[in-house]
């Protein structure tokens, strides 16, 4: 395994390890899913510049464009919650209760 390779899975792994183990708020579990998009996008724009192929060179901008989209409902959520419950502990929120 390359570093650079290493560098990326382990980045990955750890946000994915943020995400499931310090879920206390909804800001940590947005940006531990920032991280997890953020080492996935790196990792596909040097696997596209690796195979110098033209077909894979639009994933990492499409993977982008996505990422954005989720950031930004991440935070429409995170507003809606705070001003709704008053905080964004993630024990306070119960999806049975309206």
């Amino acid at each position: 395994m390359t570093p650079t390779h290493f560098a990326f899975s382990s980045a990955f792994i750890l946000g994915l390890a943020g995400l499931t183990f310090h879920r206390t708020h909804l800001l940590s579990a947005l940006l531990c899913l920032e991280g997890m998009m953020l080492s996935l996008f790196i990792a596909l724009s040097l696997w596209s510049l690796h195979l110098h192929t033209p077909t894979f060179s639009a994933a990492p901008m499409l993977l982008l464009a996505f990422s954005a989209c989720e950031a930004s409902a991440g935070l429409a959520l995170l507003v809606a919650t705070a001003r709704t419950h008053g905080t964004d502990r993630l024990q306070n929120l119960n999806l049975l209760q309206c």
